[in-house]
């Protein structure tokens, strides 16, 4: 009987191996999911090269995309100065939310009191708009780099809190009663069980926050800054400059998508054994 059953499962292992799919399949793969979305960007700018080119709105409202990427590159120091300290603020803010963040979703699980006391004030700071308190941080930090970092980390710790209580929570309970039986303490409970099983939910907070962490740092820069893309948009809405307003939201945009894609990748390296990951994960059409 054991022959039997250690012989069947050679030809299963050997069928899941060849199964898998090789270098150029997922390439392909990658290509097919991808062109979608690059095809509605590409007519997105031909509606927008379209309504310029037409006269449908007036060129100062609505300038054209030649226009608006002559701006970029004439100005492209000018530009790239005030996307790098955005992009610093961005990512200092979001380490700082994702550090805090991780910390107390591990005690808000770990204690129900604390989940108890925290929930609902988290909640509370969350929905207050940030634009609003905004100016109170700039009375109360200055007009540095401090107020858009505060915003930053308000802004993208409610997603990594919720994320990762809700991916601690979301172990199997006979996982953790059986390592209770093995003699593992709570740290290594921790450690090999519920930190990696919570991955998962964390990263889909993490593509979130690090996008909310753009908006928080430029929502600061409104308020009081003279550095950032949100004092360079800011600026032209005030000169009308409409080319170097819609300048200074493509890049805004294109550092989100950008931080998006290092956390996808990121995601992509650490959990290669998670189901979205796997290459015969199931998609529905």
């Amino acid at each position: 009987m054991v022959s039997q059953s250690t012989t069947s499962s050679v030809p299963v292992a050997g069928v899941a191996e060849r199964d898998r799919p090789g270098p150029g399949e997922r390439a392909r793969d990658a290509m097919s999911r991808s062109w979608r979305p690059v095809a509605l960007l590409f007519a997105c700018f031909a509606a927008w090269w379209g309504i310029t080119a037409m006269r449908l709105v007036e060129p100062y409202l609505v300038p054209s995309p030649t226009t608006t990427l002559r701006v970029m590159t004439d100005k492209s120091a000018y530009i790239w100065h005030h996307s790098w300290v955005t992009t610093y603020e961005t990512l200092l803010g979001f380490a700082i939310a994702v550090v805090i963040g991780v910390f107390v979703a591990v005690i808000m699980v770990y204690s129900t009191a604390v989940e108890k006391t925290l929930y609902p004030i988290l909640l509370f700071a969350q929905v207050v708009p940030k634009i609003a308190i905004a100016p109170l941080f700039v009375v109360w930090l200055g007009f540095g780099i401090a107020p858009k970092i505060v915003i930053a980390v308000l802004i993208a710790f409610f997603p990594v809190v919720i994320s990762m209580v809700t991916g601690l929570k979301a172990v199997d309970p006979e996982m953790i009663q059986l390592s209770a039986t093995m003699g593992a303490g709570p740290l290594q409970t921790f450690a090999k069980i519920r930190f990696p099983a919570s991955l998962p939910h964390l990263f889909s907070g993490l593509k979130v926050a690090v996008t909310l962490a753009v908006t928080g740092a430029v929502v600061g820069e409104f308020v009081g800054a003279n550095q950032g893309l949100g004092y360079v948009i800011l600026q032209a809405n005030g000169n009308l400059d409409t080319p170097m307003l819609f300048a200074g939201l493509l890049v805004m945009s294109l550092i989100g998508v950008v931080l998006f894609v290092f956390v996808e990748l990121a995601e992509k390296l650490l959990l290669p054994w998670h189901a979205s990951r796997r290459g015969d994960a199931v998609t529905t059409y």
